[in-house]
């Protein structure tokens, strides 16, 4: 008698759409992983600890800027979609979504893995898990922690990968505050423990994504993952390094980079900034170096990135001050308005925003800070200091109270012109003053 296997089984009931989709996480990647299965006819269960942002889902509500209220209102009218605090309701799941951060400790000599969300949301499911079930680490992280971190966790069940669950790895995407690219439409890489394991995993991912590409090995798919943003990471060093370089040549970095960019082949346009920011990019490169090192290699070009990306808000805060400098003013004692904290664009997002290092660095020097950004209404506690902050609110007349106003975040939806109309001196990060009228005021480019 031909018994029908685990992946067999949940293949047919992904593809009549009765399997029922967990995602353990509900931030920025969950909960968009969590509507856009809902929206393709799956039933979806949230798992999150954080109660205030499950009760607000269950209501119907977006806690995330990204993903509007009306697409999770919608899913939760329909009854595809729910949270949940309590992870008794993994025993109901058929396929299960881990979307747990994977930051970095800064606490030793090079930044390190740390993997504690991950073995948490493991422990948690393994007693719990369903046999004939999938597990799929969504999270950004190093080689072999899917199955060697991972895969142990939940075998902690008594179950076997491959055997009596399935076990597979499909690393997000998701680009927040992006609006070229629709999540569906983003090609997804995913691998599994095993051919049974491979087929379930992209059979799950076809539903949603337009392009679903297996790869041969789950390794294979964490290390593609860690160079997307490896690449990104020493590219912006790269042209973070060409700006200081143009500065002191008394050279224009965006020209150079806009006639560069004439090339028809072979040349890729990055552009700089006041640093790296979010829970990508600062951190994915030192889980790809951790894997070097632990095979007898040093991953130099990630650490040349990192010393010169970590210096950039120290160098735009030494360019604020010799600004003002140039305008017999001292930095000690100067008010200034930054405009935009977010990490990037777009986006109400501040985790590991260079932005507030920069504030930090300039209340230290002894200046009055503070901000305007419509994406991010008040910062919170220590963010900058011991106290919250609120964004100031923009006026035509907001600008003249400054000394300067550094640009740091090219937000599409602040009204530039207005906010910088008044404005004795400009420190522009991000070459938004190109796009303005010549205004009455002095342009830093920082």
């Amino acid at each position: 008698m031909i018994t029908e296997t685990p992946g067999k089984a949940l293949i047919s009931a992904i593809t009549h759409r009765t399997a029922v989709i967990g995602v353990v996480g509900l931030g920025y990647v969950g909960l968009s992983n969590a509507v856009a299965f809902a929206e393709a006819g799956f039933r979806v269960i949230g798992i999150d600890i954080e109660s205030e942002r499950v009760a607000k889902i269950n209501r119907g509500e977006s806690h995330l800027e990204h993903v509007p209220g009306e697409a999770v209102a919608e899913q939760v009218r329909a009854q595809r979609l729910s949270a949940a605090t309590d992870f008794d309701v993994v025993s109901t799941l058929d396929c299960v979504l881990v979307c747990v951060p994977t930051p970095v400790r800064r606490d030793t000599v090079d930044p390190e893995p740390d993997l504690s969300h991950v073995r948490a949301a493991a422990q948690a499911i393994a007693p719990r898990l369903k046999p004939g079930s999938l597990v799929v680490l969504e999270s950004t992280t190093f080689a072999g922690t899917t199955e060697d971190v991972l895969r142990p966790l939940l075998e902690a069940s008594g179950l076997v990968a491959g055997r009596d669950f399935l076990l597979g790895y499909a690393p997000e995407r998701i680009d927040p505050g992006n609006r070229q690219f629709a999540l569906e439409s983003i090609p997804r890489l995913v691998s599994g423990h095993g051919p049974d394991c491979q087929e379930a995993v992209r059979a799950l991912y076809s539903q949603v994504f337009e392009s679903v590409r297996l790869v041969s090995s789950i390794r294979a798919a964490e290390v593609s993952k860690l160079f997307e943003n490896t690449f990104r990471w020493v590219n912006i060093g790269l042209v973070n390094e060409l700006k200081m370089m143009c500065d002191s040549m008394g050279l224009d970095v965006w020209e150079v980079i806009s006639a560069a960019s004439t090339k028809p082949f072979g040349f890729l346009p990055f552009f700089p900034g006041p640093g790296v920011g979010g829970h990508c990019i600062p951190v994915d490169p030192y889980y790809l170096a951790w894997n070097a090192r632990q095979v007898g290699m040093e991953a130099r070009f990630v650490s040349l990135a990192g010393r010169i990306n970590s210096s950039m808000p120290g160098y735009v805060v030494q360019r604020t001050a010799e600004a003002l400098l140039a305008h017999d003013k001292e930095l000690t004692g100067a008010r200034l308005l930054v405009a935009g904290v977010a990490y990037k664009r777009d986006v109400d997002d501040i985790r590991e925003s260079p932005s507030l290092e920069i504030m930090r660095l300039l209340g230290q020097e002894g200046a009055t800070v503070d901000y305007h950004d419509p994406h991010v209404p008040q910062l919170p506690e220590n963010a900058v200091g011991p106290d919250a902050v609120k964004s100031k609110t923009l006026s035509t007349r907001l600008a003249a109270e400054y000394d300067a106003v550094l640009i740091l975040v090219d937000h599409s939806d602040i009204d530039w012109e207005q906010l910088v109309g008044g404005a004795p001196l400009v420190i522009d990060t991000r070459n938004v003053t190109e796009r303005l009228p010549r205004l009455d005021f002095q342009v830093v480019r920082g």
